[in-house]
């Protein structure tokens, strides 16, 4: 029984650390929104002051559009952009912009 709950616990946490957006998807929706401010690919915003996220690490990316949802990172902007994204879409874009090179991003 033990045993059992062990592996229903270490199954649980392997599903979640490896669930991903689809980053097509992702494409698709940056095309729509994101791309207004921080550019086509997430390399070129339009102000100074807009973050390049091209690069950027999918969980961080995931993270922070979570907390700009929830009201924990605040930003007028991104926090009315992001009130309405499901979780998958979060993902999706995360996913999208983790996968365009940029000077920010890890070596693959």
């Amino acid at each position: 029984m033990r045993q059992s709950i062990t592996l229903l616990v270490l199954g649980a946490f392997a599903s979640v650390a490896t669930a991903s957006g689809n980053a097509d998807k992702g494409a698709e929706k940056a095309k729509q929104v994101c791309a207004a401010c921080h550019g086509a690919d997430g390399n070129k915003p339009l102000q100074p002051e807009y973050p390049r996220i091209a690069g950027q690490h999918e969980d961080y990316l995931y993270k922070t559009l979570r907390d700009y949802q929830s009201g924990a990172r605040k930003d007028a902007i991104m926090g009315s952009q992001a009130a309405n994204l499901s979780r998958q879409e979060m993902q999706d874009l995360a996913a999208y912009f983790s996968r365009q090179n940029g000077s920010l991003g890890v070596k693959r």
